[in-house]
C-alpha cells in the first residue's frame, strides 16, 4: 500500500492552522512547513491568507523563498488564498519595495483591491467548477486579478465598484494547470468544496 500525498501548508504567518484543519478533516495528510527541507518533503503546497509582505519577508529570512519558487517551477500542485494568491502571481500592480514573489501564476494582481480591513465583506461567488450553491466567499483586505494570461482558467468573479466608481466583474478565483488561487479565504468558512477541488488536482497526472 503506497502512502498518499503530503500537503505542506506554509506556516510563516496567517491562517495556516485553518487550512490544516480543513485538509485533515477531509482525510488528507497535511503538515505545517517552515524550512527548505520540509518544503522538499511534500507533494503539494498551500500558501494561506495573511499579510503577503510579512510572508515574503519571512520567506527570505528563513531561506524558503527560493525552495518555494523551485517547487512551483517543477510543477508541485499549489493552492494560494488571498495573500497566497498575491505571492503566486507573476506581477503585482502595487508592490511594496520589500515585496518578493514566489510566482508561477500568469496573473497581474492588485493588492488590497477591495479596500482596507474595515471594508471586509462576504459575497456569494458562482463557481461552476465546484457546483451549486454559490460559494460563501470571505474577503479581507483582498486582492483581485487585473489581468490573466494564457492558460489561466477563471473560476469565479464578483461584481464590485472601484474607487473611480466603475463597476466590473472582478476575477477572484483562478486555476492554471495544477495551481489554484482565490482572492478570498476559503479556510475561514465551513465550505470545503475548494479544498476538495485542490485534492482532485493533486491526483491529476
Amino acid at each position: 500500500m503506497t502512502a498518499g500525498p503530503t500537503i505542506g501548508v506554509l506556516a510563516l504567518q496567517g491562517a495556516f492552522r485553518e487550512h490544516l484543519r480543513l485538509l485533515t478533516g477531509l482525510g488528507a495528510t497535511a503538515t505545517a512547513v517552515r524550512t527548505p527541507d520540509e518544503i522538499a518533503a511534500v507533494t503539494a503546497l498551500v500558501l494561506p491568507g495573511g499579510e503577503s509582505t510579512a510572508m515574503s519577508r519571512l520567506a527570505v529570512d528563513l531561506g524558503v523563498l527560493d525552495p518555494l519558487r523551485e517547487a512551483i517551477a517543477r510543477g508541485v500542485p499549489a493552492f494560494g488564498t488571498c495573500a497566497g494568491m498575491i505571492l503566486l502571481a507573476d506581477h503585482l500592480l502595487d508592490p511594496r519595495s520589500d515585496q518578493r514573489q514566489v510566482g508561477g501564476l500568469r496573473l497581474t494582481v492588485r493588492r488590497n483591491a477591495f479596500g482596507r480591513q474595515v471594508e471586509s465583506f462576504e459575497a456569494p461567488v458562482a463557481m461552476p467548477a465546484i457546483g451549486s450553491p454559490d460559494y460563501p466567499a470571505v474577503f479581507i483586505r483582498a486582492p483581485w486579478v487585473e489581468e490573466s494570461g494564457p492558460g489561466v482558467e477563471v473560476l469565479g468573479t464578483v461584481r464590485r465598484t472601484d474607487p473611480s466608481g466603475a463597476a466590473a466583474d472582478r476575477i477572484v478565483a483562478v486555476r492554471q494547470d495544477r495551481i489554484l488561487a482565490t482572492a478570498f479565504h476559503p479556510e475561514l468558512t465551513a465550505d470545503d468544496r475548494l479544498h476538495r477541488l485542490f485534492l482532485t488536482m493533486i491526483e491529476e497526472d
